[in-house]
């Protein structure tokens, strides 16, 4: 294949960018539990005054996106909750014209090139590459860890396994996308499955290999039939799963790649509880699904590394496992490991984001908790769109 000049550009720059990325409603401090509140002071390293200065920041960002988003319109560039040099926290709303209209009182407005929408189209450009199957396609994309719109940096992010930041100037250069917005960081493994009634307990399920592990995500019903969400690599339709040596129930419908979804259907001798175990001997109830902001706090349970919590780095990430490409997820800075998959995510109001779907993990890791969270990648696939595929709803305390 000849390189022209042109392309030779483009792979010098995207090359001199390689870098490691750095890195619902809200309620009073006061009614956050008061196991939840040490996890979040303890991983996200805030004291008490800042907690409750995080939760008010929280609340504030819902409703200023939303304003954002109408006043703004095509030249809106995206929201985030941003940490101040003083521990303190702020939201920050993103535009590619002048706002000078726009009434964002309360929130920092930053001016960037790029809006959304363009970012949006650079993505689908990527998406719509990795859904070609060409000769040549598969081992392009060997390498490509991930591609997701971030708003804070105002670029597309392509992150790549080390060593493999070629890979990505030759998918990018074959996809046509507008490179003038596209950063390349490399990240410390390579994304896996993290495969090996309460939200983030074990579960089983027997095959002809052996057993696997997964964790719950969230109880569920739909009409009379109790079940639970949980990822779908973890098993496929009509497989049985257990709870220890009892069974539990079976996958009801599962989909992945292209998205990691499913749902189980549990046997009518078990009971549904609408909260998440924290690993500590307690439990955190769940409120609702409002879909929290990036940069807002989260933590996520799992029957192999508990109950971490962190914040959401970005979302609508397109994230390329082994076994294909999954659109849609979520990152976060949170730890995970092996048998954590389908495991809970939920902010400190108690509001259900998600189910784990994988992490990148180093090289001969089961887990990516000694990777600094400045470096740590791992997803979630939202629950939201999981109840209204599959016609569910939400167990609740």
């Amino acid at each position: 294949m000849s390189v022209s000049k042109s392309r030779l550009r483009l792979h010098a720059r995207l090359i001199a960018s390689v870098a490691l990325l750095s890195a619902g409603g809200a309620i009073a401090a006061d009614d956050v539990s008061p196991i939840l509140k040490t996890a979040m002071q303890r991983d996200l390293g805030v004291s008490s005054s800042q907690l409750q200065q995080y939760l008010q920041t929280e609340r504030l960002s819902q409703s200023l996106e939303a304003r954002a988003r109408q006043q703004l319109a095509s030249n809106f560039a995206g929201s985030w909750i941003e940490r101040n040099d003083d521990g303190s926290f702020k939201v920050v709303v993103a535009t590619s014209g002048t706002a000078k209209r726009a009434d964002l009182t309360g929130a920092e407005v930053r001016y960037v090139r790029h809006s959304l929408k363009q970012l949006q189209l650079i993505q689908s450009a990527l998406d719509h590459q990795a859904n070609t199957r060409v000769p040549g396609v598969s081992k392009l994309l060997s390498g490509v860890n991930s591609w997701y719109v971030d708003p804070i940096s105002n670029a597309v992010v392509v992150s790549v396994a080390p060593g493999a930041d070629e890979q990505a100037v030759d998918m990018i250069a074959s996809s046509g996308a507008d490179t003038s917005a596209v950063r390349v960081v490399t990240d410390v493994g390579t994304p896996q499955t993290t495969a090996v009634v309460r939200g983030g307990i074990e579960y089983r399920i027997p095959t002809s290999q052996g057993t696997f592990v997964c964790s719950v995500g969230f109880p569920v019903r739909r009409g009379t039939v109790n079940g639970f969400v949980t990822a779908g690599h973890c098993g496929t339709a009509g497989q049985n799963v257990n709870i220890g040596s009892a069974a539990l129930g079976r996958f009801t419908a599962s989909n992945f790649p292209g998205t990691d979804r499913a749902w189980v259907t549990v046997n009518s001798t078990h009971t549904l509880a609408g909260n998440v175990s924290n690993y500590a001997g307690g439990t955190v109830a769940v409120k609702g699904s409002t879909e929290a902001a990036v940069g807002a706090a989260l933590c996520r349970s799992g029957r192999t590394t508990g109950y971490k919590c962190g914040t959401i780095r970005s979302k609508n990430v397109t994230v390329n496992y082994p076994q294909g490409a999954v659109r849609g997820l979520t990152e976060t800075n949170v730890c995970t490991g092996g048998g954590d998959s389908g495991g809970s995510w939920i902010t400190t109001p108690g509001q259900a984001q998600g189910v784990t779907s994988g992490g990148a993990l180093p090289a001969g890791s089961n887990d990516n908790c000694s990777v600094p969270s400045s470096q740590r990648r791992t997803w979630f696939e939202r629950l939201n769109p999981i109840l209204s595929q599959y016609g569910l709803t939400l167990v609740t305390s």
